[in-house]
């Protein structure tokens, strides 16, 4: 998978992207990651990227040629495969598993970090293809929400976790939260780890961690239970 990343910040992407399961993914060569600078595709001299809106109001608008320019040179330098162009915004549809999984199955996504107030919207009508948001809230650009994408994409590229089934088990995967962990020692100041993890019976762990997860998700995120209920019954 190759994945662009269009942003006014490509050292703060990339420190964070060349850590941990991302430097390791493309150590393996699962993904290639490629950071442009919106600038190095602005039309003056002084590098301008931004402007005041039309018609008057606060803030500052990200340009269109800049961004147009950068789309372009992008599809001719290589032309194959076809970007799938997402715009980081908080008017996007939320970032979920069901989009990680859907996502993850592309050759090549181009993530352009919003600022500012927003996009020209002559630029999100002419290249995008879908606008992610990661949360209601505001953040003071898209470098964050892009790296959540790149990150929880890149996790399952095959080849990139040691073990295929970690992935499976986490959070969301299968529409619940993921049960309680437990490690060595069993007892740690007097608390007991589980005695069914320590049984040996792995149908039994098993339903037990399932249960967990049920009863976690209940507690923790009654929507996502609620949701799940009529499907799991």
């Amino acid at each position: 998978m190759l994945i662009e990343i269009i942003t006014l910040f490509p050292d703060g992407i990339r420190a964070m992207l060349n850590e941990s399961i991302p430097a390791r993914a493309q150590r393996f060569e699962a993904v290639e990651i490629e950071l442009i600078q919106l600038r190095d595709f602005a039309t003056d001299k002084h590098h301008t990227v931004d402007d005041k809106p039309l018609g008057g109001g606060p803030g500052m608008v990200l340009k269109v040629e800049p961004i147009a320019n950068c789309i372009r040179h992008l599809r001719k330098t290589r032309p194959e495969p076809e970007p799938y162009i997402i715009y980081t915004s908080p008017q996007g549809r939320q970032l979920d598993q069901d989009l990680v999984e859907e996502l993850a199955k592309k050759q090549r996504l181009t993530i352009i970090c919003g600022h500012y107030k927003g996009l020209d919207q002559r630029a999100i009508d002419e290249f995008i293809d879908t606008e992610i948001s990661i949360g209601d809230y505001i953040l003071s650009g898209g470098e964050i929400p892009a790296v959540a994408i790149a990150d929880s994409i890149i996790r399952l590229q095959p080849g990139v976790l040691g073990d295929a089934a970690s992935a499976m088990g986490d959070s969301f995967t299968r529409g619940l939260l993921d049960h309680p962990h437990y490690t060595q020692p069993a007892e740690w100041e007097g608390i007991k780890a589980p005695d069914v993890l320590l049984s040996g019976h792995h149908a039994k762990i098993d339903e037990w961690r399932e249960k967990q997860a049920v009863d976690r998700t209940k507690k923790l995120r009654p929507d996502i239970y609620e949701k799940q209920l009529g499907i799991r019954n």
